[in-house]
């Protein structure tokens, strides 16, 4: 059988026990029994010994639904090109590309809420038509959280707008979204062409204007007033001692100190001055002049250091000597290379106690630097190498990511697993900023398949140093691969065993005399309902071949109602469970389920309205 629509009546017993397996997948999924990852392979099993035992045969004797048949969407190109971007959006993340847009964008915004919080959806928006939207989302979320703090508003107020923005963004290029891919995968599947790359570019900016327009103006009327989580690690206030050390070529080099502050010191308090000459000065610093070789005593958050780290890789660190790479055994700068920060408590137990970091060789012990000092009681003003440590004192240390994990073997101090975060490699911001500048362009033009460009993209992030493979591995996830090879395996099985086209041909025959508007219209709104009680994803894999059913039963070019099928899909803003956007921002906005039912609900309203007024005008329904 095909997508063909079937007379009611005619139907199988293969067909009904694919509805039978898609509800109860469904219903795991919505309620989270089992993982992603087990619900989706436990899909396949049974779907093929299922086919095994009962198979489809067409007139040759041969089974439709054969193993390979189920198994093919691990190889499908729309999974391949999500999991190249996947690694190729890391690589904009990891050398902080995204990030110096994020902050370039809160300075020239200059405290001004309506037309930062703009700049910055329409920035989110933009990248999101080109990157995962995932990625995104978690460099955003502490950009807003900042924005949110600086205006005097609760997190709460921005934090589903990112997620919707990111969402909005996604339905503009074919790569924006992962739903996009495969409602196109499943096209060809269908013997149909393949989406364009600027396919539905138009309309999609119809409707991300209008939800962003949304998002401005309304959402904020409907959205809790909540101060959130600290989403970022080590996000607690409390402050660490640090020092930096003043070279010739330091921003900081003739700066005075107004009121005790120093421009090029932003979040961080200057405790005591360490002169060349052995003098100490305390605040104010009254006709202070920074000149090279002083030492800043410091003081800040995790978070404001981690920021500074980042900008200013050295920053926190004096010259150190060169360290022995144990794979080479050869010696090597300790600034090259890949370096993180983490955590680490000294134990009560500690032979560190009492004794300070230079009588301890704590760098040459662990090849790490000591980056600052968290004291339980009062903040110290000395220098953090005059320190004497005591039981429970916590070190912000940062090295190479080896040398920083074997911190956990070291029994006199105690690695705070979730603190590990390795520092973006800004370095290499340029030739990451190309690689995926190249791969849009390559797709867009297209010189190349949009998965060959992906998978291009993402080797060369490796093969250029942007990251080394086990990163690039670590960037692919392991619930979208799963997902969506299930997802694919049950579109195929609604389409073989007629599924589809008895889906469509109940809908037409409810809509009575509609036209293709009205039919257009309907659809959007049932695939939009259901996309916000199941995955995304597995919607639009699920409904490609349904809407193509109803087109042909119309008359109308299919396209159309797989265009439909993308925005529809993507409009998953009612509930926190179907799109990862949502589960990202959960948390930072302190939200609860009934949240986005509020403030998502409308949204998705208002695009199915201008959905269903403007496509049948554009399309010339």
């Amino acid at each position: 059988m095909s997508s063909e629509l079937i007379p009611l009546a005619e139907t199988s017993f293969q067909m009904w026990a694919v509805f039978v397996l898609i509800t109860v997948a469904l219903y795991i999924f919505a309620t989270d029994k089992l993982s992603i990852e087990i619900t989706s392979l436990s899909i396949i099993c049974l779907m093929m010994i299922f086919f095994s035992l009962f198979p489809m045969l067409d007139d040759h004797g041969k089974n439709l639904m054969g193993v390979k048949r189920i198994l093919n969407g691990f190889a499908n190109s729309a999974l391949l090109t999500v999991l190249a971007l996947l690694v190729v959006g890391q690589g904009m993340v990891r050398t902080g590309v995204l990030e110096f847009g994020a902050q370039f964008v809160l300075k020239i915004g200059r405290g001004h809420l309506l037309l930062t919080l703009l700049m910055v959806l329409v920035i989110v928006t933009s990248t999101s038509a080109f990157l995962n939207n995932i990625p995104v989302v978690v460099i955003f979320i502490p950009i807003m959280q900042t924005m949110a703090a600086k205006m005097g508003r609760p997190a709460s107020k921005f934090m589903m707008p990112l997620s919707f923005a990111a969402v909005l963004g996604g339905m503009t290029t074919l790569i924006g979204s992962g739903t996009n891919l495969l409602v196109s995968s499943a096209m060809i599947e269908l013997g149909l062409d393949p989406l364009g790359f600027f396919e539905f570019t138009i309309p999609g900016l119809v409707m991300a204007g209008a939800g962003l327009a949304y998002i401005i103006f309304v959402a904020p009327l409907l959205l809790p007033s909540r101060e959130g989580e600290e989403a970022t690690n080590g996000g607690t206030g409390k402050q660490f001692i640090a020092e930096i050390l003043v070279s010739k070529t330091s921003p900081l080099v003739g700066e005075e100190a107004l009121g005790g502050i120093f421009k090029a010191l932003p979040n961080i308090t200057v405790r005591s001055i360490q002169r060349n000459n052995g003098e100490t000065i305390l605040p104010p610093f009254e006709d202070y002049v920074v000149e090279p070789r002083d030492v800043l005593i410091v003081a800040a958050t995790r978070k404001v250091f981690y920021e500074a780290l980042t900008k200013t890789p050295g920053m926190l660190t004096e010259e150190v000597p060169d360290i022995i790479d144990p794979e080479t055994g050869k010696q090597k700068p300790w600034k090259e290379g890949e370096h993180m920060i983490a955590e680490v408590m000294v134990t009560p137990a500690s032979r560190m106690i009492g004794q300070t970091l230079n009588q301890i060789e704590f760098h040459y012990r662990t090849h790490c630097l000591v980056a600052g000092v968290q004291r339980r009681s009062r903040m110290a003003r000395s220098r953090m190498t005059d320190i004497r440590l005591a039981a429970g004192d916590v070190l912000l240390v940062q090295g190479h990511p080896k040398d920083a994990n074997a911190l956990r073997a070291e029994r006199d101090m105690v690695l705070l697993e979730w603190s590990a975060e390795e520092l973006p490699k800004q370095i290499h911001a340029r030739r990451a900023t190309m690689i995926f500048v190249a791969v849009v362009a390559v797709a867009a033009s297209g010189l190349l398949p949009i998965v060959a460009a992906a998978m291009a993209g993402a080797v060369a992030m490796v093969l250029t140093g942007v990251m080394n493979l086990k990163q690039a591995t670590q960037a692919v996830d392991s619930k979208v691969i799963t997902t969506i090879a299930a997802a694919l395996a049950l579109g195929a099985a609604m389409e073989v065993t007629g599924g589809a086209g008895y889906l469509a041909n109940l809908m037409l025959y409810s809509l009575g005399d509609a036209g293709p508007a009205v039919a257009l219209s309907a659809f959007f709104l049932l695939v939009a309902i259901l996309a916000n009680l199941i995955s995304a994803k597995t919607t639009a894999v699920l409904f490609t071949p349904i809407g193509i059913g109803i087109a042909k039963a119309l008359g109308v070019d299919p396209t159309i109602f797989a265009i439909a099928v993308v925005f529809a899909a993507n409009c998953a803003f009612a509930t926190p469970i179907a799109y990862q956007t949502s589960l990202l921002v959960l948390g930072p906005g302190d939200y609860k389920f009934s949240d986005f039912i509020k403030a998502g609900t409308p949204l998705v309203i208002w695009l199915w309205l201008v959905f269903s007024f403007f496509a049948p005008w554009y399309y010339g329904l």
